[in-house]
Order: structure tokens, then sequence, then C-alpha cells
């Protein structure tokens, strides 16, 4: 909670703070990355930087924790904090890095806002990101605790399939010979490459196996830039990545996991590359005995570029209470819709919990949808693959 003098100080100066943490952060990266070369060539995301979608993000989470201390003062956003604690831990974040972007953000503050940074107002702003920083050093290392800790380990493909022409699915084990720990339906790992100029670029997967395999499955669309760089990472391993190679993956993190237990309705709805957590979710819930009705909707561009769209109908049909309803822009067979995702004439049950993941658009869609269904924005849960905007976005 925010000392009184200083929610006064934030509440007056958020307005000029808001409208400019756009160049904050633009100020912040450019100094930091001077600073410490190495943190953009070797742990963020360098095609995240050119587009300016992590910046975005940044922007976005300092705003909505500030804005939240104000409004809900006795409540912490631990939604927030939680995304990006699972998203910091997969990636090995140390409590130190918080004094490292501590210092830049700061000199980049007093940088744009100049004269209007006085005394009174940098220490308001120091005590919301030591307030944000601390929670999440303290998630952080609650995940640390349960997962053995930071860093990445050696895991050998042994495996390899083409879903479609742009997602592929490597099934790896330890090189190590060791025991595999489990994972939750729906969490990720990072995994780590060696790209040929040099640079260890880490990205994010989410875990396409069944909980309880003694590999791990990650399925992996290649980015196709357009406007922006093409995906480093993901192209590589299309294009480098083989039976017998070595990758380095972290533990499973990430909590866009089913909650609620046998009895809880549930809604699963994905778009394109967005199926990959909802295969492990569908996985675990038929291995698990759920009872309840499970709803499962995916959109995509045609039958063809559904990746894993066997496992997607396989493990839905192994629940007693589900009905899978998927939407083709083009293409579409018999049994399924033509257009967007569109979730008039699908019955969603009272008390449904519901799990979205696919592009931004379409998740506030569905969300939309669902809340005018009767679902409770407390049970709409969602994952964005990369920077999160949706709270850049308002």
């Amino acid at each position: 909670m925010l000392t009184e003098q200083s929610a006064t100080t934030v509440r007056a100066t958020l307005p000029a703070v808001g409208a400019a943490i756009g160049e904050i952060t633009e100020r912040f990266y450019a100094r930091l990355f001077d600073a410490h070369p190495d943190l953009l060539r070797n742990l963020f995301n360098r095609g995240n930087q050119a587009a300016g979608t992590q910046k975005q993000a940044l922007a976005g989470s300092i705003a909505a924790f500030a804005t939240h201390l104000l409004d809900r003062p006795d409540q912490r956003p631990d939604a927030m904090l939680g995304r990006i604690a699972h998203k910091h831990a997969s990636l090995g974040v140390a409590p130190e890095q918080y004094d490292v972007v501590h210092e830049h953000l700061f000199a980049a503050i007093a940088e744009v806002l100049g004269e209007a940074v006085t005394p009174e107002v940098a220490a308001a702003w120091d005590e919301v990101y030591w307030l944000m920083a601390n929670a999440l050093i303290a998630i952080e290392k609650r995940l640390y605790e349960e997962s053995g800790g930071p860093g990445l380990r050696a895991w050998q493909v042994v495996e390899r399939f083409e879903e479609t022409p742009d997602v592929v699915t490597f099934r790896l084990r330890p090189a190590d010979g060791g025991p595999v720990a489990g994972f939750r339906a729906g969490q990720y790992v990072s995994v780590g490459v060696t790209l040929p100029d040099g640079a260890r670029q880490i990205r994010q997967y989410s875990l396409t196996g069944a909980p309880g395999e003694t590999v791990r499955q990650i399925s992996v669309k290649r980015v196709r830039g357009g406007a922006t760089p093409d995906g480093e990472v993901s192209n590589h391993l299309h294009a480098r990545v083989r039976p017998g190679d070595v990758l380095e993956l972290s533990e499973p993190y990430g909590d866009l996991v089913p909650a609620g237990g046998p009895d809880t309705p549930l809604l699963l709805a994905s778009a394109g590359i967005g199926v990959t957590p909802m295969i492990a979710m569908l996985a675990g819930l038929a291995a698990g005995g759920h009872r309840a009705p499970v709803t499962v909707v995916h959109g995509d561009r045609s039958p063809a570029d559904h990746a894993l769209r066997a496992d997607h109908t396989a493990y839905t049909e192994k629940l007693p209470e589900a009905a899978a309803h998927f939407f083709y822009e083009r293409d579409a067979e018999p049994g399924t819709r033509t257009g967007l995702v569109d979730l008039t004439g699908i019955d969603v049950h009272p008390g449904t919990r519901a799990y979205l993941c696919g592009p931004l658009p379409f998740m506030r869609a569905i969300r939309t949808q669902l809340i005018e269904k009767g679902v409770a924005p407390a049970d709409i849960h969602y994952e964005v693959f990369g920077p999160d905007l949706w709270l850049a976005q308002g």
C-alpha cells in the first residue's frame, strides 16, 4: 500500500507520467542497452524490441499498477503480477536485475519530465516501483523454490513432426538422462538457442504433450514478420533443428491452468497457434476424469492451417460432456463453421470458467461475448504470446 503522501503525489502526477510513459520507456531501453548490451543480445527478445511491443507492455504494466494502487489500495493486482512473474522466472530474472532497471528507468523519467521530477515526485514514484518490484521478486522466489531454481537445462530433440506448413512439433528428452519434473496443463517453457550471429535468444513455447509424459513436447509456429522482422528463434528452429540436436529448456511456468475441480464447467477458446496450451489442458482433463461440460472453440484460416487438429478432436472426444466448435475462414468442412469465431448459438453453462489464447482482438471479442452470456469477468483467464499488450491498450 502506498503511503498517504505518496498516493496524493502519484494521483496528481499520473496524467503527466502516463502521457509521457511511451517516451520514458523508449529512453529507458536505450539507456539500459547502452550500458548492458548483453541484455539485448542474450536475454531480451530482439524482435519485440524492434517492433516496439516490449516498450508498450512495460508502459502498460507500470501505468496499470500505479492506477490499481490508487483505485484499490488494499488489494494487490496478483493476476497481473503473477503473469509477469511467471515470464520473468522462465527467463531466470534475478533480484539484482531490478536494481539495474530502477537505475535506468528513473534516469529516463528525469530526462523526459525534467524539472517536474521534484524530490517529492521522485520519492512517490520510487515507492510505486519498489512495491511492484518487491512483489515480483517475492513471487519469483516462490516459483524458483517450487521448480528447483532458475536456469536452463540441455534437452535433446528425439522427434520432429510437421504439423502444418508453418507449425512444427518437437519432442525432447533431458540430455543428461535425468528425471523429468511434472507440469500443469497450460504451462510453457523457455527455449534458448544460439543464433548464427552468436546471440543467445530465448522464447517461450507452450507444452503440448500430456502432463506426466517423460518427454517435453512443444509446437512452434514460424513467425513471418511482414511489416515487422521475421521471428528469429521460430525460423531458426524450423530451418535448423533436427532430431539429435540439443536445445536449452527452462522448467515449466505459466498461470493459465484449469482450476475448479472435475465438476466445474470449462470453455477453452483459441485461435491460430493459441491452440497449443489448450491441447495439454484437454489431455489433462481427459486423464483426470473431468465430469463437467467442456466447450471447445477454435478459429483458424482453414482446416489445413489448424495445428494439432487431430489431438484437438481426439482429446475432446475422450471427455464425457465435451463439444468442439471449429471455425474456418475458408474451406470449412461438414461439421465445422465458416467465418470468425462467434459464440452465438453455443451453450455456455452457468458457472463456466473460461480460458482464452490467441490474437488479442480475438480474445477481446470472446471475452465480451462471454460476459454478455453471464460469465463473470473474474472467471475469464487468458494467455498472450509475447508482450502483454492487453494492459498496454487499456
